[in-house]
């Protein structure tokens, strides 16, 4: 037996060995758990300092809109090549690199801001970011399965989600108290830090090489690599329909969270800190559906999970900008974060699940890219909508339309997916 192939098999031996244990006893999936943990705790701080800082400087929701527009249209953008990229080097020395470039570019920042607010750093910074930010994102779907094998993505997904939501409880508290006290800047500081503590995790998690063949073959050309991804998507019906329903959820979502910012701000009178506070009480949301999605999805199946909590955003959404308490904004934001965190984790999973180990990567990249492509467009409308007609009639409308997607899904193959 090959030296490489005796690797692959010591490492399914040990994935074998693990796999009747409790997630949190298994030492490389408790390291790479922390590690994505950490990452969005920091993820979280900068969610609500970069809207604050602009937000500060220009007092203008359109501004927020068009930055988050310009991270978004850098994050599809590098998801036409993050499956590519993936598929062809070792994920875990770069989920490490895309921590420290990320820990870089967001110290950057509050250096920066010591002479003064610089916008212009912003636009350079965050699109740079998200365009990482996929590298990693794309990676680390593809490193799951391999540490917990196939059985187990949806618990292992739902946990990942759970702690990655509680990060984001501490992470929009804290950021929301640092940039009322400090101010926005020093809260990227915090951002920029996770990401060095994160990438110290991965250098303890040990993946198993990958069987020669399950590596993107080194004499084919990225035009048929990125064909690949897209081909095997157009092919599959459950992944077709999803696909297509999912860049249209992301064209009115992508721009949720500066509606919010908005909303509490220039609408209801509220600081920095209550913003904060309110997203990290949303944020309980999702830990409560990432505990729960394993267990719906086992008894309702994937199709019914996936639409029923479709529909739930929708509602949830379109009463954000009519009610005019801190509470109720609270409450549905976690209604929200609930479904959509419980929709995201079934389509997440089941796309692990189906989608053969070698075409990952390109798969997930290509699903990535069209369920985005029109989000960064989408969120430059919502907030330029709500700066102009007010938030309660844009919620409304874009929250109308997230249910009429869920009820499209009704007559798709997603309806009767399986109940594994």
């Amino acid at each position: 037996m090959a030296y490489g192939a005796r690797r692959v098999a010591r490492a399914a031996s040990r994935r074998g060995t693990a796999a009747g244990r409790p997630l949190w006893r298994q030492r490389d999936f408790g390291f790479f758990w922390l590690a994505q943990t950490l990452s969005v705790l920091g993820d979280s701080f900068s969610l609500i300092a970069l809207p604050l800082l602009v937000l500060q400087a220009t007092g203008s929701v359109a501004r927020m809109g068009l930055l988050t527009g310009v991270g978004g249209a850098a994050m599809v953008l590098a998801a036409v090549f993050a499956g590519v990229v993936v598929d062809r080097v070792d994920r875990r020395r770069l989920l490490i690199a895309c921590d420290l470039v990320r820990m870089v570019l967001y110290g950057l920042v509050p250096v920066v801001w010591l002479t003064g607010p610089h916008l212009w750093l912003l636009y350079v910074v965050l699109p740079l970011c998200e365009a990482v930010g996929m590298l990693f994102a794309v990676g680390y779907v593809t490193v799951v399965r391999g540490l917990v094998g196939t059985g187990r993505l949806t618990e292992a997904n739902g946990r990942l989600n759970a702690t990655a939501a509680a990060a984001g409880v501490l992470g929009p508290l804290g950021a929301g108290l640092v940039a009322a006290w400090t101010g926005p800047a020093d809260a990227v500081a915090v951002d920029a830090v996770s990401y060095a503590v994160s990438a110290s995790c991965l250098l303890l998690v040990r993946l198993g090489e990958r069987a020669a063949d399950d590596r993107a073959p080194k004499d084919t050309g990225l035009g048929r690599d990125l064909r690949t991804g897209i081909s095997y998507l157009v092919r599959h019906p459950v992944l077709r329909s999803l696909t297509g329903l999912l860049c249209l959820f992301s064209f009115l979502t992508l721009g949720i969270n500066d509606l919010v910012i908005y909303h509490l701000k220039h609408d209801l009178g509220h600081d920095d800190g209550t913003v904060g506070t309110v997203l990290a009480v949303g944020a309980v949301g999702t830990i409560t559906g990432a505990l729960l999605v394993a267990r719906l999805r086992r008894r309702l199946g994937f199709g019914p999970t996936w639409i029923g909590t479709t529909a739930l955003c929708g509602l949830a959404f379109a009463g954000l900008g009519w009610v005019r308490t801190v509470p109720a904004v609270a409450a549905l934001s976690a209604v929200y974060l609930a479904c959509v965190g419980m929709a995201g984790t079934c389509s997440m999973s089941l796309r692990q699940e189906i989608t053969p180990e070698p075409l990952l990567g390109r798969v997930t990249s290509a699903h990535w890219t069209l369920q985005y492509s029109m989000a960064p467009v989408g969120a430059a409308v919502l907030t330029w909508a709500a700066e102009r007609y007010g938030t309660a009639p844009v919620a409304a409308a874009a929250g109308a339309c997230c249910t009429l997607i869920a009820l499209t899904a009704l007559g798709t193959p997603i309806r009767g997916a399986g109940r594994t």
